[in-house]
């Protein structure tokens, strides 16, 4: 019985110094690796189409081009899902799907996103008030893109699963009109913001906060 008991004790530490052994590893690979975040980056953007008639159906037209850089010396991305989604005044207006694509190291790869259509959408009476302003003027000051993204990374030999990264988001994008010939102001090149990590899934860091 003092045998068995001594084979349990000494299997059981065995066990839980190999799981030890195998954090430490991926902590130890992660610091070595120590991946910088793919930087995003709104180039320019314009609007041929924004009217938002009486029964709130807003018809748009909107260009966007992103550039995506990967800084990192030894991981390769491969994007599986790119959903664009664009926004104006926290209202949702318009999907598109792009092409999925591999990205290698220190590379950096130019998207369009091209949103046209028609979308019953509800503005408060403040942003009311703030598109016709905006519409005087002819630049709309609150228009936003979010990309979700699925991908895949090779981290040198080692080559993850799917996970879906945190959403990168492109927000308070001041986009000129472009109509009757008139000569639009230049879009000012906008960073993304990206909220954690984008080498970890959104929901295992969502749980960790």
């Amino acid at each position: 019985m003092c045998c068995r008991n001594r084979f349990i004790a000494c299997t059981c530490c065995i066990i839980i110094t190999l799981f030890f052994m195998f954090i430490i590893s991926i902590i130890l690979f992660w610091i070595i690796i120590s991946p910088s975040n793919v930087k995003f980056h709104v180039t320019d953007a314009s609007l041929t189409e924004f009217n938002l008639t009486s029964n709130n159906t807003l018809y748009y037209n909107l260009k966007v081009n992103v550039t995506v850089r990967n800084p990192n010396n030894k991981i390769v991305v491969y994007y599986r899902r790119i959903k664009a989604i664009a926004w104006y005044k926290d209202n949702d207006f318009g999907w598109v799907s792009l092409t999925p694509f591999d990205q290698g190291h220190k590379n950096t790869t130019f998207l369009q996103a091209v949103f046209e259509g028609q979308r019953v959408i509800k503005l408060k009476p403040k942003q009311l008030g703030e598109y016709k302003d905006e519409t005087s003027v002819g630049i709309y000051e609150d228009l936003a893109v979010d990309f979700d993204l699925r991908i895949k990374a090779n981290f040198g030999r080692f080559k993850s699963s799917r996970f879906d990264p945190p959403v990168v988001q492109c927000r308070r994008l001041k986009v000129p009109l472009i109509s009757n010939g008139k000569t639009a102001p230049p879009f000012s090149v906008t960073k993304c913001k990206i909220d954690g990590s984008f080498f970890a899934d959104r929901d295992s860091q969502a749980e960790a906060r």
